[in-house]
């Protein structure tokens, strides 16, 4: 699901192909008729929807429609990529367990917009991505993986931004492999395991990204 360009689904499309997971993508929904990953999503033969909000009186009679719209695919899984609402409990109790999300700090650090700014503002040393379960908590659900970046001395939000985004598509395409191979669990209490023998700390450098074992 997406908003803007989507380059998070374009790199699990890519992990898909490069990697050999066992997944497929049924579709790519968005709610913005405009947004450039659709143009890309349709380029490599992939089935693309649009639900914009227009028409709809009430957040939660959108999020019907959306939610139909998407079982329709019969997905395993739902995976954010930008998508810019804030989805309805309805919504995302109907999706429970199958709904996952990547957002751009260290949760719980900076939940909600404008992650990087708050990282610089208030002088962290460290900052990332976070790949978590969505519940209807905002940015709140369990945690399956992260990936962590330095702050520079020099950073501003859009430098520091983009080394996050290099981490972003790594850990995500790595959290779906795990996820087609079952090695992601979650427990009726809200905690994740993953199997052992799949973890992995990131640590990425400026400039390039790199996974220790």
């Amino acid at each position: 699901m997406i908003s803007g360009r989507g380059s998070n689904m374009q790199a699990l499309v890519s992990a898909i192909a490069d990697r050999g997971l066992d997944a497929q993508v049924v579709a790519v929904v968005s709610d913005k008729s405009q947004a450039p990953g659709l143009l890309w999503a349709r380029s490599q033969g992939l089935e693309t929807r649009v639900l914009e909000s227009a028409g709809y009186v009430t957040r939660e009679e959108y999020d019907q429609a959306l939610a139909t719209l998407i079982e329709s695919f019969d997905p395993d899984y739902v995976l954010l990529a930008g998508f810019m609402r804030i989805l309805s409990d309805g919504f995302v109790q109907q999706f429970a367990g199958r709904l996952v999300n990547i957002h751009p700090s260290l949760l719980p650090a900076f939940p909600g917009l404008r992650t990087h700014e708050q990282a610089i503002a208030c002088g962290v040393q460290w900052h990332g991505c976070t790949v978590h379960f969505v519940t209807p908590v905002l940015d709140g659900g369990p945690i399956i993986a992260q990936a962590v970046v330095p702050v520079l001395a020099d950073d501003t939000s859009n430098s520091l931004a983009q080394r996050v985004l290099v981490a972003e598509h790594r850990l995500y395409a790595d959290v779906l492999g795990w996820l087609t191979a079952g090695r992601v669990h979650l427990s009726p209490e809200g905690r994740v395991t993953v199997e052992a023998d799949t973890l992995r700390a990131y640590v990425l450098p400026a400039g390039h990204a790199q996974s220790i074992q």
